[in-house]
């Protein structure tokens, strides 16, 4: 997905004990219960527990502050009766009492309430339901190992700085401490009420008479170089000033979440699915307030290992947001071009005007040992950039951000004319100068995600063909942009030419008449044809850069038995050597991919074509909790007549979290034109009637209805 590394093929890896840290003990494979706000988020078994020498934990910025964590209640760890998320940001743990010495089982209600924000807030309460006293230890294992993120991803732990434990008796406090030159971490475990502390253990000696409830909090602290911050309890995340401070986030975000439009539709699996997307992409949301002149939330890209701003992700998300959201475009618009390269740097693979491809905070990239802050090991978000300030403008003619991103806009086209195409060829090729780089620097990064049809892997320099749809989409934009807002015909004249060589030279160089005709997935560093056949092509439909006298055949291709699943578009084709149903990007299917193949189907007129994946991928979510996750295994639905989980898939994912809202846009037909809405519908039948009320557009709300092919657009509150 995004760090060029799929987690299922990673090479096999033993997890020791990190050094300096006490250790843990080898976990199971488990499907963990997350929860997360922003930055923060907290992995753990159904239980509640985080056991050592897993994955899971508590994590703040890249960094791991709670490794261990079980509860024992007697001698074991209670029997779970059920447990799960309550809100994004919070869950909920049902348990009882295993049989112990003279207490039979289910004697006793164990529940664990947990919130995160800038820590952790977790109530523990036993209930005793017997008709005669109890007396029992309980006993909450706790640990700290502050991991990096890219550590705990490779389960290789290596600590090589000071690392400490404190105790405060008194205080039912213990206090983790980590420093390693300029980076530091540290995490307080405090109980409310008074506990003994035996190692790292905390344990209360219960007597509860009949019907009595006992219950703590525990309050997890966590401190970076940058300072403390206090965990947010239950009561002061229900008053909103505390709201906002525990978020980190400005009055925007607040009015963002505040003013989603809402929707009323004849199918009630859309309206869940749009529910989930709206409470997924709320917490999915970061604030980079580092970042000068931002005051504007903007999304991450996915949990568990992708909480950080990234190019591709956060432009293509927010894309796809701007009807329920426009806030979030401008502030990524805003973040990315603080972050905007300045210079060559081999190590970052950066250069000047380049778009990063993702940023982290953790101890390996606050020493320089990882390239990550910021990454710019991407060929794509730079034109996606442009791609995304285009589409925002045209949707809240917002002139003001027009004028102010202009230099950012400017370098971005620089960098696609002096660094992006690196031997002069008129496309943009990508290329690693860095011994951690990403060898490939399209959407599909993984190792093996450009690839012949034969299996063999293409050298670089590499060429991929969405990535010359874009730079030729980014050109005809921004040059309705240069003409319309900043005046300049003179740029916008340079850039539609430099826009048709383009589309002249891609439409020879990339096509092949080969199996029925279809765009290959990529050049090579030869300037040979990476023969694959891919759902990129559906990236070429978006883009408009596909002849309409090709445009059927591309079609054709997406929905042969060889791409086409029933649950979604393939990423390879099963006619080529590499693919495998459940290889990150050789076979699998991808909702935001398959979002922005139906854009393209959209874009040239093939209205049922795009909503049959829309209405495929819909369907899929009801199998996953009306969530979609980052990808799905590439199995047919005749197959199974379930989707297939991928293993590892993250979820929520933010872009795939987005498809809906954009799925939505194309069936309803929404598209700006000089500061109207205009209405084109083909909504499914199975859709019923659609309507959704306060669509944002042009710093107004809309009430937009539509059934079949009729509709209509008004002011908010006039949709009857």
């Amino acid at each position: 997905m995004h760090c060029g590394a799929d987690l299922s093929a990673a090479e096999p890896a033993a997890t020791p004990a990190p050094e300096n840290i006490p250790g843990g003990q080898e976990s199971t494979e488990v499907e963990w219960l997350q929860v997360l706000e922003g930055s923060t988020f907290m992995l753990s078994d159904h239980r509640g527990d985080v056991m050592g020498g897993s994955i899971a934990g508590m994590f703040h910025e890249d960094t791991r502050h709670i490794s261990r964590f079980v509860l024992h209640v007697g001698d074991t760890r209670p029997a779970v009766l059920t447990s799960n998320s309550v809100d994004h940001f919070s869950a909920a743990f049902f348990m009882t009492n295993n049989e112990m010495p003279g207490i039979p089982p289910h004697t006793i209600s164990i529940q664990r309430y947990r919130y995160i924000g800038n820590g952790l807030t977790e109530v523990i309460v036993l209930t005793n339901h017997a008709s005669e006293p109890v007396s029992l230890p309980v006993r909450l294992s706790v640990g700290a190992d502050f991991a990096d993120l890219f550590e705990v991803k490779d389960m290789r732990f290596r600590k090589r700085g000071e690392f400490s434990v404190a105790h405060d008796h008194e205080k039912s406090t213990i206090v983790y401490t980590y420093d390693h030159g300029d980076f530091s971490a540290a995490s307080r475990v405090h109980s409310t009420e008074p506990a003994t502390l035996e190692g790292e253990d905390f344990l209360w000696s219960l007597h509860l008479e009949p019907r009595e409830t006992w219950k703590t909090r525990i309050q997890v602290t966590v401190g970076l170089s940058a300072g403390e911050l206090e965990p947010i309890t239950p009561e002061t995340r229900a008053a909103s000033m505390a709201l906002q401070q525990w978020r980190g986030t400005s009055p925007a975000l607040e009015r963002w979440e505040a003013e989603v439009p809402s929707l009323e539709a004849g199918w009630d699996l859309l309206k869940l699915v749009y529910r989930k997307s709206v409470q997924d992409l709320a917490a999915l949301r970061l604030y980079a307030g580092g970042v000068e002149g931002n005051e504007f939330a903007l999304p991450a890209a996915g949990l568990p290992w992708f909480m950080a701003i990234f190019g591709r992700d956060t432009l293509i998300t927010s894309y796809m947001s701007l009807l329920v959201g426009p806030e979030l475009a401008r502030g990524a618009l805003y973040a990315l071009s603080g972050l905007q390269g300045k210079e060559v740097n081999d190590f970052k693979d950066e250069e000047p005007g380049k778009i990063l491809h993702e940023i982290r905070f953790g101890e390996l990239t606050v020493l320089g040992e990882r390239p990550h802050r910021p990454y710019y090991g991407t060929a794509d978000a730079t034109p996606l950039f442009l791609i995304l300030f285009s589409e925002y403008w045209r949707l809240t003619n917002d002139v003001v951000t027009a004028h102010e991103l202009k230099p950012n806009v400017l370098r971005a086209l620089e960098w696609i004319a002096e660094h992006g195409d690196l031997d002069g060829d008129g496309f943009v090729e990508y290329d690693t100068r860095s011994d951690q780089g990403l060898g490939n620097q399209g959407w599909k990064d993984s190792w093996d995600g450009v690839q012949f049809a034969d299996g063999k892997i293409p050298n670089r320099p590499i060429a991929t063909a969405e990535i010359q749809g874009y730079v030729y989409d980014a050109k005809q934009r921004i040059a309705e942009v240069a003409e319309t807002v900043w005046g300049e015909s003179g740029l916008a004249t340079l850039l539609r030419e430099e826009a048709s060589k383009l589309y002249e030279k891609f439409n020879s160089d990339f096509w092949t008449d080969a199996r029925g005709g279809y765009y290959v997935e990529a050049l090579d560093g030869e300037k040979r044809q990476v023969d694959a056949i891919t759902s990129n092509m559906g990236h070429l439909l978006w883009s408009g850069i596909v002849p309409e006298d090709r445009a059927k055949t591309v079609v054709k291709q997406l929905f042969s038995e060889s791409m086409w699943t029933g649950w979604g578009v393939r990423t390879l084709s099963t006619g080529d050597a590499g693919y495998n149903p459940i290889s990150y990007h050789c076979g699998t299917v991808w909702p935001h991919d398959n979002c922005i193949v139906s854009a393209g189907l959209y874009r040239y007129g093939f209205r049922n074509e795009a909503n049959r994946v829309a209405l495929a991928l819909l369907e899929a979510a009801a199998f996953t909790e009306y969530r979609l996750p980052e990808v799905f295994a590439g199995y047919t639905r005749t197959d199974s007549r379930f989707p297939v989980r991928y293993p590892t898939a993250s979820s929520p994912q933010a872009w795939a979290t987005a498809a809906p809202f954009l799925w939505l846009r194309i069936m309803l037909g929404i598209e700006p034109d000089r500061g109207k809405l205009i209405l084109n519908p083909d909504v499914p039948k199975q859709c019923g009637k659609i309507v959704m009320r306060g669509v944002h557009a042009f710093g107004k709300r809309f009430d937009v209805t539509g059934e079949g092919r009729m509709g209509g657009v008004g002011p908010a509150g006039s949709a009857g």
